[in-house]
C-alpha cells in the first residue's frame, strides 16, 4: 500500500542541515547526543516518530509531498528547499521596540532567547538588547534553511 493524500502516516526521521547538524529526529540515541530531548517542566518527554495525515498541512509541504507514493518500510532522503520549508528569511519580520513598551507587552525584562508570543499570534526570538532597544525576530527558526529529511515510513493508515 503507497501512501496517498488523506492517509495517516507514521515516520521515523532524521531532519538535518546542509552541513549535516541535527535539528530534530524520531531517534532518541540521536536526540540526546544533539541535545534535543524535549521537556516539560524540566521532565524530558519521550521522543516518538511522526505521525500526520498527508495532504492536510501539518507538516513542511516538501516532506508531505514526499512520502506521496511511499510504502511502509521504504527508506528515503528528502531535500527540502525553504520555499517548501519554513518560507524564506524575511528581514521585515525582524522589529524593534524600546525596552518600556517591550516589558508592557510581554511582562518581562528583555534579555537575548528569551521567547515571546505576540497578541496577534506571532512567535518570536530576542535577538538583541542594545541600551533602550529589544529587536525580536518574528521569523522561524529555520526560515531561509535548506532541510534535509532522512525518513523511512513504519505505517500508513
Amino acid at each position: 500500500m503507497s501512501v496517498e493524500p488523506g492517509d495517516r502516516v507514521r515516520l521515523e526521521y532524521v531532519g538535518r542541515f546542509e552541513d549535516g547538524g541535527v535539528f530534530a529526529t524520531s531517534n532518541a540515541t540521536l536526540a540526546e547526543e544533539h541535545g534535543l530531548v524535549p521537556t516539560d517542566d524540566d521532565q524530558p518527554t519521550e521522543v516518538s516518530p511522526l505521525s500526520f495525515t498527508v495532504g492536510r498541512d501539518e507538516v513542511v509541504a516538501g516532506l508531505d509531498e514526499a512520502v506521496v507514493g511511499m510504502a511502509v518500510g521504504e527508506e528515503a532522503t528528502v531535500t527540502v528547499p525553504s520555499e517548501d520549508g519554513y518560507g524564506e528569511y524575511d528581514p521585515e519580520r525582524l522589529r524593534e521596540y524600546d525596552v518600556e513598551t517591550f516589558e508592557s507587552m510581554v511582562g518581562r525584562r528583555p534579555a537575548v532567547g528569551l521567547h515571546v508570543e505576540a497578541r496577534n499570534g506571532l512567535h518570536g526570538d530576542v535577538v538583541a538588547v542594545r541600551g533602550d532597544t529589544v529587536e525580536v525576530d518574528f521569523n522561524h527558526e529555520l526560515a531561509g534553511r535548506t532541510l534535509v529529511f532522512e525518513v523511512r515510513v513504519l505505517e500508513v493508515s
